[in-house]
């Protein structure tokens, strides 16, 4: 391969997110640190949960219930910080709404905390893809290609790249469903995220399989696509709730 192949996998994970983040993060300071930290964090959660599964790998065996426990204890893992990133979100609202009532300005719009869940989730999905994607793709940038036994359909790298875009497309949107469920107390939007971020998790387990990745990757983007539909459903309800106190 060259190096306009490993640009084109690095755009095709994160070209989306970097349209996003022109067309709407980058407008508002607040909201670029937000996903830079939001990243850093989930980036830092990923490393720990590696750095404890190393000692356990590779598994000795070809029985899926290795890999489903390990899936199973990161989702846990990340969903409880995620609650943790939403108790620190609302304390982080107090005090700026505090600080607007001092200044006689309006407190924050219901537009202005969905773009700081949208920049959070961003965060994580931009994580995720770096990890498990960006930082596999230097041999991407070499005179050649990789592919494994199970996929030989598309190079590994390509294989990455899909699956982290699906990956980032998940966490951002989940994670704009997960704050709305938790500030409004809907059980169903709460439950959501946790739910697409495991099915998802043991989607990729279809790329065990010989040939599983022409299935599973179709099945990761359904998951995907429910995602971003509920997330846009779950927006134009509350936005339509709320349409007296928008900007």
């Amino acid at each position: 391969m060259t190096v306009a192949a490993g640009i084109g996998y690095v755009l095709l994970a994160l070209g989306p997110s970097l349209s996003l983040f022109i067309a709407v993060i980058s407008q508002k300071p607040f909201l670029v640190l937000t996903l830079l930290s939001s990243t850093l964090l989930w980036l830092m959660s990923l490393i720990a949960l590696s750095a404890i599964w190393r000692a356990f790998l590779p598994f000795k065996t070809g029985l899926l219930w290795p890999y489903t426990l390990v899936i199973l204890t990161s989702v846990a893992f990340q969903e409880a910080l995620r609650l943790f990133l939403w108790r620190l979100y609302k304390r982080m609202e107090q005090i700026l709404d505090a600080f607007a009532d001092r200044v006689s300005k309006p407190h924050l719009f219901i537009t202005d905390k969905m773009q700081i869940a949208l920049a959070g989730g961003m965060g994580h999905g931009v994580a995720h893809a770096v990890f498990f994607c960006v930082s596999l793709l230097t041999p991407a940038f070499g005179p050649a290609t990789y592919y494994v036994e199970k996929c030989p359909q598309m190079p590994f790298f390509l294989v990455s790249a899909i699956v982290a875009l699906a990956f980032v497309t998940i966490h951002t949107f989940s994670m704009v469903i997960a704050f709305s469920g938790y500030s409004e107390g809907n059980r169903m939007d709460q439950y959501f995220a946790p739910a697409v971020h495991f099915t998802a998790g043991m989607l990729t387990l279809t790329n065990l399989a010989s040939r599983g990745c022409v299935i599973g990757i179709p099945l990761l983007y359904g998951v995907a696509i429910i995602t971003l539909g509920y997330c846009g459903k779950m927006v134009w309800r509350r936005l339509t709730e709320n349409r007296g106190t928008l900007h």
